[in-house]
C-alpha cells in the first residue's frame, strides 16, 4: 500500500468519525512513537527499532517527551530514591545465625 492510498484511507475515517484534522500516516506514526509507546514506558531504543529508524537521533524528531511522561518519570525515581534511603537508614536485621 502507497503512503498517498493510506492518507485517503485516513481521511476517509476522520469524515466517518467526525474527526476535523487532515489525518496522515506521517502523523499517525508521531501519535504512535509519542502517546502509545514512549507515554506507557517503552524505551525510546525499542520504538526506534519499531519505526524501522536505524539511529535514535532519528527517533527523537518522531518521539516528543511529553510533560506528563516527564513527571511520571521523575515521581517514579524520587520512590526509588525514597526507598534506598529507607533502606540505609534502617537495615534489615540479619536474621540468620
Amino acid at each position: 500500500m502507497t503512503n498517498e492510498k493510506l492518507n485517503v484511507y485516513l481521511k476517509e475515517v476522520a469524515i466517518l468519525c467526525g474527526i476535523k484534522k487532515n489525518l496522515t500516516f506521517h502523523m499517525a506514526r508521531h501519535t504512535f512513537a509519542t502517546t502509545v509507546t514512549l507515554s506507557n514506558g517503552v524505551p525510546i531504543e525499542t520504538v526506534s527499532k519499531l519505526l524501522g529508524h536505524t539511529k535514535i537521533s532519528t527517533t527523537q524528531i518522531f518521539a516528543r517527551v511529553l510533560e506528563n511522561k516527564v513527571s511520571q518519570d521523575i515521581n517514579a525515581l524520587r520512590k526509588i530514591l525514597n526507598k534506598n534511603k529507607q533502606k540505609q537508614i534502617f537495615p534489615k536485621p540479619n536474621l540468620s545465625v
